[in-house]
């Protein structure tokens, strides 16, 4: 496992580091705690050092689980990045589109309050990450979300601050940080083979800054992994019912196809290390956050670390081909 600074003033992390959302036993289809326990364990057994979670995965129950590792192994140096601002506290029924039932509040009595809950939770003196949770434009405009942020770092009850950007934004919501690059530290990102937007503005922005980018989503759901097809289905109590749907799955079949120029360069590897390399070859990334409930998944994404970045010509191709 290989590490890197998360830029100029957060922490040394894995360059390939532990995604939690689908162990938090929501929106992710059937999950097992037990295998999730064993998830994780491998994870630190591999020398991973950043977990990402929030505390709506699972309305709690992600962090709920890191705690308990963190408890029979001791937190050493461990990195875990958490996020508020996606209320389930508050939320009724009514306000279930598909993830349960959510609310978005950015006020900073809320931000503050939530924080503190991850932090008992997690059973920690202070929080190392804590991230705004994927705020509209709205919410990032006013100032009460950035101001419970730098109350909680002044109080010590966060090490570093971090904002989750909204997906498929990137550039819209780039202007965020000429505003708050004084207090953020870290940036998450969706960003993968298929999803490139940060690359136009955000990631320039971010290293002019020196903000440490965190990616989400490096394997599109599982897509990149290669395991799905067009005939895929996903139950009920699973996002990729939508995110995944039949329709996006032709067009990422045909997408994929494209890549089989790269993919052939490296019989040797799967799909989802190809992939997850792309991801932390791009200079302003530091670290890739793929999502693992099984062991033999966390396995397989670390291993990518030690393969370091494609080569050049690797991303020559890629910009030739999509």
């Amino acid at each position: 496992m290989k590490y890197t600074q998360l830029g100029k003033r957060g922490p040394t992390v894995s360059t390939i580091g532990f995604g939690a959302w689908a162990i938090g036993g929501m929106n992710w289809g059937e999950t097992d705690d037990k295998v999730s326990k064993k998830a994780l364990n491998e994870a630190i057994d591999q020398g991973v050092t950043l977990i990402d979670t929030a505390d709506v995965y699972g309305h709690g129950h992600s962090e709920d689980l890191i705690s308990g590792i963190i408890k029979e192994r001791g937190k050493k140096d461990l990195i875990i990045a958490t996020k508020a601002g996606n209320d389930f506290y508050n939320a009724t029924e009514a306000d279930d589109h598909g993830f349960g039932p959510i609310i978005q509040t950015n006020t900073q009595d809320y931000i503050i309050f939530a924080a503190e809950q991850s932090q008992k939770r997690l059973n920690v003196e202070a929080l190392d990450i804590l991230q705004l949770h994927s705020p509209n434009l709205e919410k990032q405009e006013q100032d009460e979300p950035w101001l419970a942020l730098e109350e909680l770092k002044k109080a010590g009850k966060i090490r570093h601050a971090g904002w989750s950007v909204q997906s498929f934004k990137e550039t819209e919501h780039a202007h965020i940080l000429d505003r708050h690059h004084d207090l953020l530290d870290v940036l998450q990102v969706r960003y993968n083979l298929f999803e490139r937007e940060a690359e136009k503005v955000l990631f320039p922005k971010a290293m002019e800054y020196g903000i440490g980018i965190i990616v989400r989503i490096p394997l599109l759901f599982g897509f990149l992994s290669g395991k799905f097809n067009e005939q895929s289905t996903f139950g009920e109590d699973d996002h990729r019912r939508m995110n995944l749907s039949p329709e996006k799955l032709s067009k990422y079949m045909s997408d994929l196809k494209r890549l089989d120029p790269l993919f052939d360069r490296y019989p040797d590897r799967k799909k989802s290390q190809v992939s997850l390399q792309f991801c932390i070859s791009h200079p302003a990334c530091h670290t890739a956050i793929p999502g693992a409930k099984t062991p033999d998944q966390v396995i397989e994404n670390c291993h990518t670390s030690d393969l370091g970045p494609l080569s050049n010509e690797d991303l020559e191709l890629i910009n030739r081909v999509m």
